[in-house]
């Protein structure tokens, strides 16, 4: 009889772990889908100003045509990645575009000094520095959950449930100008 309590006993013990296994799953699951939905709201954030800054910079730089349109173009890109990989990818071609729009406003004092067009560069910044730490917390998530997948024992219950990870929100090798944070005060 005793015995058979034992083995009751350890039988509860792992199905009370299982269900703890698979609710940290759960969690893990839902924080990274919150963390991206972060993500998301911060880079709607940034395509909506973009179109203004463009606005107003096309009054005043009259021969930058193609610069315009290469951040336009950029941030369509980045509006239609639909993975992870996508958006990292289109928001460093946006990022690279958008240091060439600013370096481009050096040029014209005028643009320089314009009231609106100060006050977007400070909403752009704030946005990149919101983006940077929405990005670190999705990153941090994930790999929590990448971890929880490939512990032992726990990625028997993650696998089994069929719980996958999810990819890190990275910028691409390689590119150092894309890491550096991007200065859009003069």
């Amino acid at each position: 009889m005793s015995t058979l309590y034992i083995v009751l006993g350890v039988l509860v013990v792992i199905i009370v772990w299982a269900i703890w296994a698979y609710n940290r799953f759960v969690t893990l699951a839902n924080r990274t889908k919150e963390a991206w939905a972060d993500i998301d709201v911060q880079l709607k954030r940034r395509y909506d100003l973009i179109p203004n800054v463009i606005e107003t910079v096309k009054g005043y730089v009259q021969h930058e045509r193609g610069t315009l349109e290469s951040v336009t173009e950029a941030r369509t890109r980045a509006m239609n990645a639909q993975t992870v990989e996508e958006h990292a990818e289109a928001e460093n071609m946006l990022a690279g575009a958008l240091k060439t729009l600013f370096a481009v406003s050096e040029n014209y004092p005028d643009l320089k000094a314009n009231a609106n067009f100060v006050e977007l560069q400070r909403e752009l910044s704030d946005t990149e520095n919101k983006i940077q730490a929405a990005r670190r917390f999705y990153n941090s998530v994930v790999q929590e959950l990448k971890n929880a997948l490939e512990q032992f024992p726990t990625n028997a219950v993650g696998k089994g449930f069929g719980f996958t990870t999810r990819e890190f929100f990275e910028l691409a090798e390689g590119e150092e100008a894309a890491r550096q944070p991007m200065k859009v005060q003069f």
